[in-house]
């Protein structure tokens, strides 16, 4: 009776543990999107430094209303990150209460994600990586606001 006692302990606790680190895994994944936006709407470098892994790969299309196409792939890593963000919206007129702040999270594993983010800028893709200091944006693929977008 006592061994079945301690297996049934041991499973519970299994159990347990998994559900805590799922939920802390979606809050931290949840936080990190937000602070991906943040960076640029709050003017915050810190949060960059928090959240981007310093091996950030980000690339992304910006569409050009006068040339009516988009650009060719823009390159951004860490550095040239932190220095958009410190001018993008340094007078605050780039986003207004109404902008849009919205994360998506399409699938959380115990070390990698994927969240979908929409701001005013347009969308991006993030993959995120677990690491020993949390959860850090490791790669970026974005676009300017989309023409239009299919969903399964």
């Amino acid at each position: 009776m006592k061994q079945l006692t301690v297996i049934v302990f041991l499973f519970y606790s299994c159990i347990q543990t998994n559900a805590q680190d799922k939920e802390t895994a979606i809050k931290e994944v949840t936080r990190t999107s937000y602070n991906y936006i943040d960076i640029f709407y709050k003017v915050d470098t810190t949060l960059a430094y928090q959240s981007i892994h310093k091996d950030l790969r980000k690339v992304g299309w910006w569409y050009d209303e006068k040339k009516k196409g988009y650009s060719d792939a823009l390159e951004m890593p860490f550095d040239r990150l932190i220095n958009l963000a410190k001018r993008w919206n340094v007078k605050g007129d780039q986003v207004t209460d109404s902008s849009p702040r919205k994360v998506e999270l399409l699938e959380i594993s115990d070390k990698i994600s994927v969240t979908k983010v929409t701001a005013v800028w347009g969308i991006d893709y993030l993959n995120m990586v677990n690491t020993k200091d949390g959860w850090k944006i490791i790669n970026i693929v974005w676009q300017s606001k989309p023409k239009f977008s299919l969903k399964n």
